[in-house]
């Protein structure tokens, strides 16, 4: 196991962490016609190292620090996007736009039996055709939640956080456009540097709507996020893989951020999603769409 996390770290920092190790060896080296395979994972380790320590705190600073943070903040990346289709014609019925407010309140401080805290979350995500002549609202999908978390202190240092929430969501709707569904879900996120991190959720659903019993072979029943942030901040890359039925079976998405000013969380972004569930009212349709817009983020350490 430890070996595997050492050859997992060292390939991730020769591809995440290469122009800043290449200056330090570059500034280090004697022989200008060679290039030690030592050298190079020694100087990713110490890389790793370095940025390791930025999350090196107790338990009880990781606790004082988030019952001193406010309550009420950001949950979920809050933006607004528009774009085209990558897989069918170009025309106002398919061109859209896409918005998703989200939110968060914490409930108690983080003294609950394991020093877990209780929580509230709300994600309201809509789909715009504001392409069309009377640019009426498509879809809209509610999200609310409860949960418990806790933070994952490992060697003084902040690992991750595990958490298990009770969620729904559905559209709004009656009759054949109704969609909802309940799910229990349990989720964790990892820090393997400052800069990268990834996260993973695994859902169990229950009381599915008539109409949409067959949701999650569509949606899937969980995912993978992989987040890096450039050194300076102004960078933010994230991709999540959705498995469903089968490995062929994949959503896909993919988002880039940049930061537009160091005294600000607001981006410029774009987002290319690939699959299905996008949407809830039709979450059978295979949709390859690439949006840009403005976003506003949470912390790159939120993970409730």
């Amino acid at each position: 196991m430890m070996v595997t996390k050492n050859l997992l770290s060292a390939t991730l920092a020769l591809f995440l962490f290469i122009p800043e190790i290449n200056a330090q060896l570059k500034a280090s080296r004697t022989d200008s016609t060679t290039w030690p395979l030592k050298s190079l994972i020694e100087g990713a380790k110490l890389k790793i190292a370095q940025d390791r320590q930025d999350l090196a705190m107790t338990e009880d600073e990781i606790i004082s620090y988030m019952d001193g943070l406010p309550p009420f903040s950001i949950y979920k990346d809050n933006y607004f996007i528009t774009g085209i289709p990558l897989n069918r014609s170009i025309d106002r019925e398919s061109a859209d736009a896409k918005f998703q407010l989200s939110v968060r309140h914490r409930l108690t401080s983080s003294r609950l039996p394991f020093n877990s805290f209780l929580y509230l979350t709300y994600t309201q995500k809509s789909f715009w055709d504001i392409y069309r002549e009377s640019a009426p609202f498509k879809d809209s999908n509610y999200n609310p939640g409860i949960g418990l978390g806790r933070y994952i202190i490992v060697d003084n240092r902040l690992t991750g956080a595990i958490f298990l929430q009770l969620e729904h969501e559905s559209n709004g709707r009656d009759s054949l456009e109704s969609r909802s569904i309940n799910w229990i879900g349990l989720s964790g996120k990892y820090f393997f540097t400052s800069n990268l991190a990834a996260s993973f959720k695994i859902t169990v659903p229950f009381m599915t709507g008539e109409d949409n019993s067959d949701l999650y072979d569509y949606r899937g029943t969980g995912y993978f996020t992989a987040d890096y942030k450039t050194s300076d901040n102004q960078w933010w890359l994230s991709g999540t893989y959705s498995l469903r039925k089968s490995v062929k079976a994949i959503n896909l998405k993919f988002t880039a951020g940049y930061k537009i000013s160091e005294k600000f969380n607001q981006y410029i972004f774009g987002e290319l999603y690939s699959g299905t569930g996008d949407s809830l009212l039709e979450y059978k349709r295979k949709d390859v769409q690439l949006r840009v817009g403005i976003c506003i983020k949470p912390d790159f350490y939120n993970v409730f």
